[in-house]
C-alpha cells in the first residue's frame, strides 16, 4: 500500500503516524503532506534503510536483494543528525549489516518496536511509551 501510494506508512493499520503524533501530544493530521510537515517541524527525518529490495507481499521475512540508501552522503550533507531510530528489528539489522559508519561517528543508534500491525504483541500504548525516547532525545539536543 505504501509503495502504491508513494507514502511512508500508508496502511491505516500501521501505528507509525498515530505513535509519532502521540509522543508529541498532538492530534493526527489527515493529509500526508501535513504529516511530513509535522515531522520536519519537529526536526525528524524519515528515510528507508533500504533503497531497493525484492519482497513478496508486505512481510519483512521475504526480503532479499537488499541495497542500502546512501547514508554516508546523508550524514555528510546533514552533520547535525545525532540519532538514528529504527522502526523494528529488520531495519536495524539491515543498517548494521549494510551501512558502514565512520568509526569515529557519534551517532546514537536505537531500535524501537515496530509499528507494524504484525507486531501485535504490543499495544499502541506500549509502542507510544517506547517511542517517547524520540521526543526525549530531540529535547536533549536543543
Amino acid at each position: 500500500m505504501s509503495i502504491e501510494k508513494q507514502e511512508y506508512y500508508a496502511n491505516k493499520r500501521n501505528h507509525f503516524w498515530r505513535t509519532i503524533y502521540a509522543i508529541f501530544d498532538s492530534e493526527l493530521d489527515v493529509s500526508y503532506v501535513e504529516r511530513i510537515s509535522f515531522l520536519r517541524g519537529k526536526g525528524v527525518a524519515l528515510w528507508d534503510v533500504l533503497k531497493e529490495c525484492n519482497r513478496e507481499g508486505s512481510g519483512d521475512s521475504t526480503i532479499t536483494g537488499r541495497v542500502p540508501n546512501d547514508f554516508a552522503s546523508l550524514f555528510e550533507e546533514y552533520p547535525g543528525i545525532k540519532f538514528v531510530f529504527f522502526n523494528g528489528r529488520m531495519a536495524e539489522e539491515s543498517f548494521e549489516e549494510l551501512v558502514r559508519l565512520n568509526p569515529n561517528s557519534r551517532l546514537k543508534l536505537k531500535r524501537l518496536p515496530s509499528t507494524s500491525p504484525a507486531n501485535a504483541r504490543l499495544t499502541i500504548e506500549a509502542k507510544v511509551a517506547d517511542w517517547r525516547t524520540v521526543r526525549e532525545c530531540l529535547e536533549r539536543c536543543d
